[in-house]
Order: C-alpha cells, then structure tokens, then sequence
C-alpha cells in the first residue's frame, strides 16, 4: 500500500484532506506533532524539536549542525512510522524525506489566499490583517525552511505529484483524487521501493544514534545502508571518534555491518591522514 505524504500551507485545507483520506482508505494519520513526540525518543524536548522544524536557524546553528541533528531525528522517526503499515502524513517535511521511495504519493494542498485568510479568522478568530500577516510570515518562514534544510524552494512544483487547490473544489473531490493515485500500478510497493524504504530507515536510524552520542555528536557525518551494511562517511579531528562510530552504528537495531569510511582531519591542516 502507499504511503501518501500531504505538505499543506498554513489553513490551505490539508489537514481536513488528511483526515478525509485516512478515513476512506482505512489508513494512519499522522500529523508532525506525533513525529515531534518521536523526539523524547532521542531524548530531545519537544519544543526544541518543534523550533528546529517552524523556523530557519541562526546561523551559528547551522555551522555547529544542531538543526541537521534535529531533522534527523524527525527523519528518523517518519521511516519508521512508513514502516509499521500504510500511512497518510500530513505536514511540509515528508514529501522530502523519502527519496528513491516509488511508492510515496506526494501531494501539495493549496488555497488561494482569501480562502486561507477567512480560515485562519474561523478557525483562530484572527483580525483580518492579523490573519494575513500570521500567513505570510508562515509561509516565509516554512520556505527559508525548506531551502537551509534541504536546498529546494518549497513551492516547487516537480517536488510533488499533484497539487490540489482546496479553494477550488470539493474536500471530497479532492480525496478522490488521490485515492485514486494512491491505487495506481505505478505507487505500488515493488521489491526495490520496499528495499529503498528499509535501507532509508536504517541508515536514518543510524544517523540519529550518531547524533545523539556524545562521543560521535561533534562530527559531521553521513549515512548509507544496503541491506544491513551500513557506510558512515565524513571527517573528523579526534582519533577517538574514529573508533566510536563503529561501537556506535553497530549497536544500532537491524546493523549487520559497519563499514567506516570517516577520514581523520588533522588539526590545522587541510590533508587527512
């Protein structure tokens, strides 16, 4: 069965089509507020999960790679969701978080802004300019999200499948729409897709326990699984760290190898060793 991934502007409707198509395929619904939970998993507070997806981060943040850390967790935390059985996820995250995944059907909810102006006074009881400028500080806020995390403008269109414009049709003609994606040949799981969707976990899994160790936290490091063997990549400055990440990866759920291929940076120089 499918995984479909529904990314919905601030009161654009998606969250309703969520629900709507849950309901009719018999699916989960998750929303990002169950993946930012998944963070006391890693031991990471939820509003320190919850800032590190709403806004872009400071600069010195994304130098020392704490955000990076952040979205791994959430990353990882999706993988495993899409694993334990079909799933709609509603939020601006997973569409991005599957790639090489064929079996993700992704969807962009939009509305045009009257729509969206008169939701956010229903549903908020916003001033009219109170809600207009609630919306668009959002919305940039989530696209400099999109470009520091992933380096993508979020409204791109080849970045989705369909894109459904909730101020132009009915809820349900929309979760027709994409039921009927959904039940397509082409977003099928195949042997490959279900491979790539294991190998993606794992080597998310890894990468979170990677950055939650203290011993391995300080590096930055990349993450490849196939088929349990898994190859952490990256530079480091400490001889220790070299080590750590093999005890670290290997201890991870599902790990059969450890392939380490993080090259020693010595201080002060540019040549590894």
């Amino acid at each position: 069965m499918s995984i479909i991934a529904i990314s919905r502007g601030t009161f654009a409707g998606g969250e309703a089509l969520a629900t709507t198509v849950a309901e009719r395929l018999g699916y989960r619904c998750l929303s990002r507020e169950v993946l930012l939970e998944a963070g006391w998993g890693y031991g990471i507070p939820v509003d320190k999960l919850s800032a590190a997806l709403d806004k872009r981060p400071p600069l010195w943040e994304r130098l020392i790679g704490k955000r990076t850390h952040y979205l791994t967790f959430v990353k990882a935390a999706l993988c495993d969701q899409a694993l334990a059985g079909p799933l709609v996820y509603h939020g601006y995250v997973g569409h991005l978080v599957f790639p090489g995944v064929s079996h993700v059907v992704r969807v962009r909810a939009i509305a045009d802004m009257e729509y969206r102006i008169e939701a956010a006074m229903r549903h908020q009881g916003f001033a009219r300019k109170d809600a207009v400028a609630y919306i668009d500080r959002v919305d940039k806020e989530r696209r400099a999200w999109a470009r520091s995390a992933f380096d993508v403008e979020w409204d791109d269109p080849t970045l989705y499948d369909v894109i459904l414009n909730l101020g132009r049709m009915a809820l349900d003609t929309a979760c027709d729409m994409i039921v009927d994606l959904a039940g397509r040949k082409e977003f099928q799981p195949t042997e490959a897709s279900m491979k790539a969707l294991n190998d993606l976990a794992l080597s998310n899994r890894v990468a979170a326990r990677l950055a939650r160790d203290p011993r391995t936290q300080a590096a930055a490091l990349e993450v490849a699984a196939d088929n349990g063997t898994v190859t952490v990549t990256g530079t480091t400055q400490s001889p220790a760290l070299l080590e750590a990440v093999s005890v670290v990866a290997r201890d991870v759920n599902g790990v059969r190898e450890v392939r380490s291929a993080v090259r020693y940076l010595r201080e002060g120089s540019n040549s590894t060793a």
